[in-house]
């Protein structure tokens, strides 16, 4: 499989990078830790609440927080673990998108553009339910998406039909409609694991990536 987006150069005596992502990848997973940093030493209880999604009395009654529940995470332990899949699927993505500000852009707006419609498809599901809702999934889920239609394409984008794309989404379907039926593994804090917005997220990513890759130039064969 051919990648030609992996043209990074390489270190002046020849020798392999210890660190191979991208900068726009390095920063979007800097972000989430820099968050909840932020979330656990500086914000006030009230702000940290009032970031926080929920679906009552409406899915749109707070639209704002969409957005910034994306960046609010339930410990350490849930921090991780989206960082570290933040990592892996945005560094295709971001070579896929380009350097420079103009991809770096595409792939922050990319991310935060699924995470607030899997947040949105989660208040759907659960609407009027005082669910309060945390964590970069959606987004991820996202990446996850927009990084498999990339591997089907062999850096273009793939079709959705497209054998990795489909095996990708059979998967992501099947482990999320597992924790569905088991109610998931409990979070910090007695969070559970919010599968609704890992589908709706990993949905939006596949949507989204075609019109994200002409924003920013990127090839879309």
């Amino acid at each position: 499989m051919s990648e030609p987006w992996t043209d990074e150069p390489a270190s002046p005596d020849g020798r392999e990078p210890a660190i191979t992502a991208p900068p726009a990848a390095l920063w979007l997973t800097g972000l989430l830790v820099a968050a909840y940093v932020f979330q656990t030493m500086f914000a006030p209880p009230d702000l940290v609440q009032a970031l926080v999604y929920s679906p009552e009395p409406g899915p749109l009654a707070r639209p704002l927080s969409l957005f910034t529940a994306v960046w609010l995470h339930g410990g350490w332990g849930h921090l991780a673990m989206n960082a570290a899949f933040a990592l892996a699927f945005a560094t295709p993505l971001a070579r896929f998108f380009g350097p420079g500000l103009r991809g770096a852009a595409s792939l922050f707006l990319f991310f935060l553009a699924c995470g607030a419609l899997g947040n949105l498809g989660f208040g759907l599901i659960h609407s009027g339910q005082s669910f309060g809702l945390i964590g970069a999934s959606g987004g991820v889920s996202g990446l996850a998406a927009g990084a498999a239609r990339i591997v089907g394409g062999e850096g273009g984008i793939g079709r959705l039909r497209s054998p990795f794309v489909v095996s990708m989404g059979g998967a992501w379907i099947l482990s999320n409609l597992i924790v569905a039926v088991t109610g998931g593994a409990l979070m910090e804090g007695g969070a559970q694991i919010a599968w609704e917005a890992h589908l709706a997220g990993f949905a939006a990513g596949l949507v989204l990536l075609r019109p994200f890759a002409r924003f920013a130039g990127a090839p879309s064969r």
